[in-house]
């Protein structure tokens, strides 16, 4: 190589530093991409916020994105039940109807959407109260007994419809993912307000199954450029102060 032609050098070294910058950048975006919600869960973030706050208008088109994104009708159809369990029935079946409605349109208009799987079957011979208790477990790293203090204790019937109902019967349904399930959980009670322990309570259980803080700051930020500022700021403030208890 020492005698060859210079000119040959030069275009080797050239095509060697372009391809070094090319693996460089592509890394960099993997690793961005890596680090970004996806276009299902940024549709779930959506209809999530926009059926937990009751505006329909907007969820119309935030569900079609969804559609449009690769989220099967029941997927959609299992983010909008699970919400009844953070919002309530009514938003959660004004949700149901609105789908049903943006469903009858693209139909209408020669456009036919994946139904998707349906949820598997429960297996489990256990009683619901211990599965619940199991899935805390899974979903926290804590143990979950009895409660001796809080509201639990103050009202043992909701600590049992807590773990029986929501972590067993709702958590257990395999149509969504415990990670979707908190991108859901998280967007509505954020935009909801008022119920910050709770939403600091998700967000811990979020980031203990491998939701990232920048996965959770873009859901911040998709709230704050969708919602409101208020209520981004406020999730971005709890979310703040669980990664300082974190790292201390």
């Amino acid at each position: 190589m020492q005698n060859g032609n210079p000119k040959v050098h030069i275009i080797i070294f050239l095509v060697i530093s372009l391809f070094s910058i090319s693996n460089t950048t592509d890394a960099q975006n993997n690793t961005g991409n890596h680090q970004s919600l996806s276009e299902k869960q940024q549709s779930i973030v959506l209809i999530s916020a926009y059926t937990a706050i009751g505006d329909l208008e907007k969820l119309e088109p935030a569900l079609r994105r969804g559609l449009e994104a690769g989220l099967t009708i029941n997927e959609i159809k299992e983010v909008l039940v699970h919400l009844y369990a953070y919002c309530g029935f009514p938003r959660s079946i004004r949700g149901l109807n609105t789908f049903m409605g943006v469903l009858d349109e693209r139909k209408a208009n020669g456009i036919t959407d994946e139904l998707g799987p349906e949820a598997s079957a429960i297996m489990d011979q256990r009683s619901k109260y211990e599965r619940g208790v199991e899935t805390l477990h899974e979903l926290t790293g804590e143990e979950w007994g009895n409660p001796e203090s809080g509201y639990g204790a103050f009202a043992p019937v909701i600590d049992t419809f807590l773990k029986e109902h929501l972590f067993a019967d709702i958590f257990e349904r395999d149509l969504l993912t415990y990670r979707q399930r908190e991108l859901v959980t998280i967007a509505a009670l954020s935009s909801m307000g008022g119920v910050e322990p709770m939403l600091g309570g998700h967000i811990r259980i979020a980031l203990n199954i491998g939701v990232t803080e920048s996965r959770l700051q873009q859901l911040f930020s998709i709230m704050e450029a969708n919602v409101g500022k208020e209520e981004a700021h406020t999730g971005l403030e709890v979310l703040s102060q669980i990664m300082i208890s974190r790292n201390q």
